[in-house]
């Protein structure tokens, strides 16, 4: 795989004797380093079945069409453990997403449950994933469960498209996929879509490590396999490091003492 982007600094590079080196596996930290993305199975290091059960509860989304959500700010102290910072909106600029339902507004989603983030093979998840990254502490982590459910053909970014997140580190993790066609992941080096980097279809238990100031990203249409029942497909999407100005300004006005990207 070609090294893209050799001109800038890359912690990944000098992260092999990272405590959680092992969670992840070293070919991931290889992958990301050398093409800003890496795809690895964490099913044997979660409780897959039990963080499904996280899915029966979840609000629907009062901004996006037939999809349902919960996120939470975290941090991480001087000491490593993970802390929540409450109440702060969602906000992406129109400069990373194009919907209308979601550009340029504050959006306001009930936490994730408070047992979910307390659990060990959670706390592991997300200290493994900020070791990876190479996360400071007192930055802000956005970690989302969100997904799409129903019976018809819809569109999971409900109209977001080819598009990056506005951060520089994104994971994408599918929890649930059920009786589902399409929902494939796509990369990008560009947002018109004409140099593809990978298509794949993610697992329950599988994750997606994506450069997120590198490359896009889009997922496709899902629809239910077999017509006579619903279908599913849920994820956890968690990032961190904003490049987005709007959800800085937002995160500085909530959080005064927060680490922020000033790159």
């Amino acid at each position: 795989m070609i090294n893209r982007h050799l001109e800038h600094t890359n912690p990944l590079i000098e992260s092999t004797s990272n405590l959680y080196t092992p969670y992840w596996g070293f070919q991931t930290e290889q992958d990301i380093a050398q093409g800003d993305w890496s795809k690895t199975d964490i099913s044997k290091q979660i409780n897959l079945p039990e963080w499904q059960t996280y899915l029966h509860d979840l609000p629907r989304d009062t901004y996006v069409d037939a999809r349902w959500k919960r996120m939470s700010w975290l941090y991480l102290d001087e000491t490593g453990e993970v802390n929540t910072l409450d109440n702060c909106p969602m906000a992406q600029g129109g400069q990373y997403n194009d919907a209308d339902t979601m550009a340029n507004k504050l959006r306001y989603y009930p936490a994730l449950k408070e047992d979910f983030l307390q659990r060990e093979d959670v706390q592991d998840f997300i200290k493994a994933w900020a070791d990876l990254w190479g996360i400071n502490p007192k930055e802000p982590i956005l970690m989302q469960i969100n997904g799409v459910k129903g019976d018809q053909a819809l569109d999971p970014l409900q109209g977001q498209g080819i598009h990056q997140d506005g951060s520089q580190f994104l994971s994408i993790l599918v929890l649930s996929r059920e009786n589902v066609t399409g929902g494939f992941n796509t990369l990008y080096d560009d947002k018109a879509g004409q140099q593809l980097i990978t298509n794949t279809t993610l697992a329950p238990g599988e994750v997606m490590h994506i450069r997120d100031n590198q490359v896009f990203h889009s997922v496709s249409s899902v629809q239910p396999l077999n017509d006579n029942q619903p279908f599913e497909r849920f994820i956890i999407i968690i990032n961190c490091r904003f490049n987005d100005p709007f959800q800085n300004k937002i995160l500085r006005q909530h959080f005064p003492d927060v680490v922020l990207n000033q790159g």
